[in-house]
């Protein structure tokens, strides 16, 4: 199975994003557009894992204690460069909780085993990438200049940059990522509440 964690979306803010994506799709058309139903924020890529490993997993993220929080939607940017591009992504700009949410998933994880992250916590929202080419941030060796993201860079110079809204982070979810040609398709294994911060 393959797992990551993520947060969901609100409604709102999903519906805005999929107005927006289609108003800018066609100058992007040979890229892959992540569909509405599967836009998430993830906080941890956990992999490749047997079936009989997700009890162990669920177990160690219950344990997880963080506060509730508040993340906004909205700028945009490419990785793991604008002149070599391979995402397209919306910018979340969140309140101090997030970043210690995604390093407690992380630590809980590391004790079954699982690699803790190289890098640091920079969430993002993908919206669209290139076919067949990773999703991570970081630059690879097979990254070079492309012209899919072009036309779409250049119409967005255009525009204002975008605001979807702000949302509470209340849960997270374990997920499952089950990849096909036509896409890959997430499904919620699991919820996880988070508590609310006391003043």
């Amino acid at each position: 199975m393959r797992l990551f964690v993520a947060l969901d979306i609100d409604d709102a803010i999903r519906r805005g994003i999929a107005r927006y994506v289609e108003g800018i799709r066609e100058f992007a058309p040979e890229a892959r557009w992540v569909k509405q139903e599967s836009l998430h924020v993830t906080l941890k890529f956990i992999g490749e894992q047997p079936d009989t490993a997700v009890k162990q997993i669920q177990d160690a993220l219950t344990s997880v204690v963080a506060p509730q929080s508040e993340i906004n939607f909205g700028e945009y940017g490419f990785f793991p460069t604008a002149k070599g591009a391979r995402v397209f992504w919306i910018g979340i700009e969140a309140q101090p909780e997030l970043a210690p949410l995604a390093a407690a998933i992380d630590e809980k994880l590391m004790t079954l085993g699982i690699p803790k992250e190289e890098r640091e916590f920079s969430p993002h929202l993908t919206l669209a990438r290139l076919p067949g080419r990773s999703g991570s941030p970081r630059w690879r060796k097979e990254d070079h200049p492309t012209p899919t993201f072009q036309g779409l860079q250049q119409q967005l110079a255009k525009l204002p940059a975008p605001q979807f809204g702000s949302m509470i982070v209340r849960e997270f979810f374990l997920y499952e990522s089950q990849l096909s040609p036509k896409g890959s398709t997430y499904t919620k294994l699991a919820r996880f509440s988070l508590g609310i911060q006391e003043a």
